[in-house]
């Protein structure tokens, strides 16, 4: 390994690659409930009726300007410019009203991320038909399509798309009726109503397409968007257009260098998931940029596609996850050229989805001290599927992980008193009006003045001046209380534990609902495990891996240092339990990009959380008295 390491005062001492973003004006106000009110001073600028609009609008002023880029399953990228991808658009769209697709027959689509995916998405927008893309994972990881058979009894579509008819045939013939058309762009299913992609975009265009997207307004339908779902069915999330160009102004607003800098991305997040689909694909498009699709994933097996993407393509905006960043980080150390293409033009880096240990913060950090002699900005927001999802952003200039900044603009904030939290709200033109097909929960989502309910909790980063942002504060459903009657912050303290542990877990579900003390199950990185087992086998199981006495050790190490910093019984974390099984998307114990659910892994996994106040010998236990 190369040495690296500029110290602490050499990063510290670094400048700030100057970025121009916004310069936000805080207005709070209290109410005598204690019930408190932010958002920023000033109007949102105005926004396009339709996203589709930004596309009319650089295909003529710079029509050559690359659009998307993907591997296309080779090794050379293809490519598409605004111009060329309106033309498609147009005659796709055209075609596309000429089969049964209406607001109670959407497209759906089931295949990841490519030209051929955006294209679609955009036509339908174009010619104002819904559309729904929904998680391979379901299709082609789930062992019995429940979620994808419920996804399909929901909205009926009038035509499926599958790239390669091969991959998806299973999950197709089980729950698509047989009578729906699959459009392929390969390996067309047998005994299907089989349409070709080639076919769908071949015709010639005429006023007909032009027609429909005129009609196209604000509250038009453009998709359905769906929630992970820890039990049951997904909700379908209604995104209208409004929420779309609204969204894209507030980030426009937020990251105001992309006026004057079209942003270069690339990007693996799947478009199924509103990080993807609509933060980073619609910040390109509204922007005028250009979106390398990666084909790579935040895996040990997926990270190397990432790392031959990116000896192409120097961003200038990158996303991860923090588990990308951290599969990331070791070929950004050993490889000089590609952590200097990499931090050569990159304005700002976000992280999002889990919490970041501050070992990756710090890491980062060094490494682009390193690359470029300066630190460059590393943020994270918060938002969600219903909010399009940009609401919350940091943008000022951090040493630790966490502040999720303050509410965009035309965005309303509401932190309402609840069990000792602040119970975050919003209500803005991002917001979406609804659940589809479902009143009951549409109406649960919203409180009586119209302000959607986060289920989140936030915290002042500084309660003397709201102009600092906020720290999440964990989900209101997962907090808990102990039999003392004490109440536990699940979400911060997983955070905590997570951080603590130093790289040697993925994750943590925090456990002692009505017990005598806080519990968890953590989530291994089997790969840190067995850097510590060296000398051992890699096929020996992972239960002999998690039981060697040097991972035990390691984890007993790092669980002590966080309990002598506990303040009580609530931030106290006794006991965890390594786990060392499989986590299940079909129980929805765990989505598509990897996110635990909590509340599904306690309730699917009663003995494990048993064994963890049984005390077996799995257990590795910190006793504050020794």
């Amino acid at each position: 390994m190369i040495a690296l390491a500029p110290d602490v005062a050499v990063i510290e001492a670094a400048p700030l690659r100057e970025v121009r973003f916004w310069e936000p004006e805080i207005r709070v106000d209290h109410r005598p409930d204690g019930t408190i009110l932010v958002r920023q001073a000033g109007k949102l600028p105005p926004y396009p009726p339709r996203l589709t609009d930004r596309l009319v609008h650089y295909a003529r002023t710079t029509p050559d300007t690359l659009f998307l880029a993907d591997r296309g399953g080779g090794d050379a990228w293809r490519t598409v410019t605004y111009a060329e991808t309106l033309d498609r658009v147009v005659r796709i769209g055209e075609a596309l009203l000429g089969f049964d697709l209406s607001l109670e027959h959407p497209l759906l689509i089931l295949s990841g991320n490519d030209i051929e995916h955006a294209l679609l998405g955009l036509a339908a927008q174009y010619v104002g038909i819904p559309y729904a893309a929904i998680a391979p994972a379901y299709s082609l990881v789930s062992s019995d399509f429940s979620k994808l058979r419920g996804i399909v009894a929901l909205l009926d579509p009038g035509l499926v798309f599958a790239a390669d008819g091969t991959r998806f045939a299973r999950a197709i013939e089980a729950v698509v009726p047989v009578g729906t058309p699959i459009a392929t762009v390969k390996n067309p299913l047998p005994d299907r109503r089989n349409v070709a992609f080639a076919a769908i975009e071949s015709g010639a265009p005429t006023t007909t397409a032009d027609a429909a997207h005129d009609r196209v307004g604000p509250d038009t339908i453009a998709k359905f968007l769906f929630t992970s779902g820890s039990t049951g069915l997904p909700k379908a999330v209604i995104n209208t257009q409004r929420m779309m160009t609204a969204n894209q102004e507030m980030v426009r607003d937020c990251f105001a260098y992309m006026r004057d800098e079209p942003p270069i991305v690339l990007d693996w997040a799947p478009w199924n998931h509103t990080a993807g689909g609509n933060k980073v694909f619609n910040m390109v498009l509204y922007n005028g940029g250009t979106l390398y699709i990666d084909d790579g994933r935040p895996t040990p097996d997926g990270i190397g596609k990432t790392v031959r993407n990116l000896r192409d393509v120097a961003p200038t905006w990158y996303f991860n996850v923090p588990k990308g960043y951290e599969e990331l980080i070791p070929f950004l150390e050993a490889d000089r050229r590609l952590r200097e293409r990499f931090f050569s033009r990159l304005s700002m880096m976000m992280y999002a989805g889990a919490g970041l240990g501050q070992h990756i913060w710090s890491a980062l950090e060094r490494l682009a001290v390193q690359a470029t002699g300066q630190r460059v900005l590393l943020v994270t927001g918060l938002g969600s599927t219903e909010t399009a999802p940009f609401s919350m952003m940091c943008t000022i200039d951090q040493r630790i992980a966490g502040n999720i900044g303050l509410p965009a603009r035309g965005l309303e904030l509401k932190l309402v008193p609840m069990h000792g939290k602040l119970e975050a709200r919003l209500r803005g033109p991002n917001i979406t009006p609804g659940y589809w097909r479902d009143p009951e929960r549409t109406k649960e989502a919203f409180d009586e003045e119209g302000f959607y309910r986060l289920g989140d909790a936030f915290r002042f980063a500084d309660p003397g001046d709201p102009s600092k942002g906020f720290y999440f504060d964990g989900r209101i459903a997962e907090n808990f209380k102990l039999n003392t009657g004490t109440w536990v912050n699940a979400g911060a303290l997983r955070a905590r534990l997570v951080d603590a542990l130093g790289g040697l877990a993925r994750d943590a579900v925090i456990t002692g609902l009505d017990r005598d003390f806080v519990g968890a199950i953590v989530i291994p990185n089997l790969a840190a495990c067995r850097e510590l087992t060296k000398g051992m086998q890699d096929d020996v199981p992972v239960s002999e891996v998690l039981a060697d006495p040097r991972v035990r050790s390691a984890f007993a190490a790092r669980l002590a240092d966080l309990g002598r910093s506990s303040t009580g019984s609530s931030t106290l974390i006794s006991r965890i339990l390594l786990f060392d099984g499989t986590l299940s998307i079909d129980r929805g114990e765990v989505t598509d990009k990897g996110t635990l659910n909590q509340r599904a892994v306690i309730a699917n996994h009663p003995d494990t959380v048993e064994e963890i106040y049984a005390g077996s010998s799995r257990i590795i236990t910190f006793d504050q008295r020794g």
